[in-house]
């Protein structure tokens, strides 16, 4: 089939326009590159595990080397319903409105997992090591896992929570490097983030649970 001039024309300058955005994209300062952040499909386009978060709270513990501390520890369910066996492999990013990050698990002592994990009193509850691994498919198959974060500060005023793992979503982007001030292209993941609202402090919460403000998927 022959085109018509106007086509080409069309054809080429939608070439044009693609190959100059991308140019941009390696060249733009890092600070302009947040405006073309991508997002999550509206639609998954790769499998994704059903989570469901339990409450998050915070408890006061009185063993341990370092004397009594407060932690934060969740609960969540995860179901598999893509339409194939997976490895579940998940992270846990906790961050607070003052910008400090945790990991989960870092910093928590066996016998506080030991602790928390008796207390729930669920046979099917797993740490965050022992749940690692397949997970089938169907309800039948779903799994209870306990995550545990050390607090670091009782006043700050929110927490969000980073749940990665979850989505075989991932996408390109360009960022500028810190130290050698150079482009460079990394690959972010679709995570689920958990916003929860912590005004006042955190101290004697008698393992009230905090609000969860804000769930939605974003690329981390």
């Amino acid at each position: 089939m022959e085109h018509s001039p106007s086509t080409w024309k069309n054809g080429w300058t939608q070439r044009v326009l693609a190959a100059c955005l991308g140019l941009m994209l390696l060249v733009l300062p890092a600070g302009l590159l947040g405006a073309w952040a991508p997002e999550p499909d509206p639609v998954p386009t790769r499998w994704e595990l059903n989570f469901q978060p339990g409450p998050l709270r915070v408890i006061r513990l009185e063993g341990g080397v370092s004397g009594p501390r407060h932690y934060f520890y969740m609960t969540y369910r995860v179901t598999n319903h893509s339409g194939n066996d997976l490895i579940f492999a998940p992270s846990f990013d906790l961050v607070t409105q003052e910008g400090a990050l945790r990991r989960s698990g870092r910093d928590v002592p066996p016998e506080v997992t030991a602790h928390i994990l008796s207390m729930l009193r669920n046979p099917f509850l797993e740490d965050q090591i022992s749940i690692l691994g397949n997970i089938l498919q169907g309800i039948e198959n779903a799994k209870d896992g306990l995550v545990i974060w050390p607090v670091d500060d009782l006043e700050t005023d929110s927490v969000t929570i980073f749940v990665a793992g979850l989505s075989g979503e991932n996408k390109p982007y360009v960022v500028q490097d810190s130290q050698t001030g150079r482009n460079k292209r990394v690959m972010l993941r679709k995570t689920l983030m958990l916003h929860y609202e912590t005004p006042g402090t955190l101290a004697n919460r008698d393992s009230t649970p905090l609000d969860l403000g804000e769930s939605q998927w974003v690329m981390r």
